[in-house]
């Protein structure tokens, strides 16, 4: 088991159900064991378990609360945090 971090990029989430949708979606992947969202930055930090999921699943669950994402691992050099 090998836990890393991904940051997604959510874009135009600016309400409390939309807060709530991705949270639901990204909580019901198995393999996800933590999920911090930043919606003033739109971005979210998750933390997942690499031998249960991936970052695709992240989009494909976050496609589904109708949110366009953008997923990069935390240490990729196309994260515009990268640097941070």
């Amino acid at each position: 088991m090998a836990i890393k971090i991904a940051q997604v990029s959510i874009e135009n989430i600016d309400d409390t159900e939309g807060l709530e949708g991705v949270m639901t979606a990204l909580k019901n992947i198995t393999g996800v064991t933590e999920i911090e969202l930043e919606p003033e930055n739109g971005i979210a930090f998750i933390r997942y378990d690499d031998t249960q999921t991936t970052i695709h699943a992240f989009v494909a669950a976050i496609s589904m609360v109708d949110y366009v994402t953008q997923p990069f691992p935390i240490d990729a050099p196309q994260n515009p945090r990268y640097h941070d």
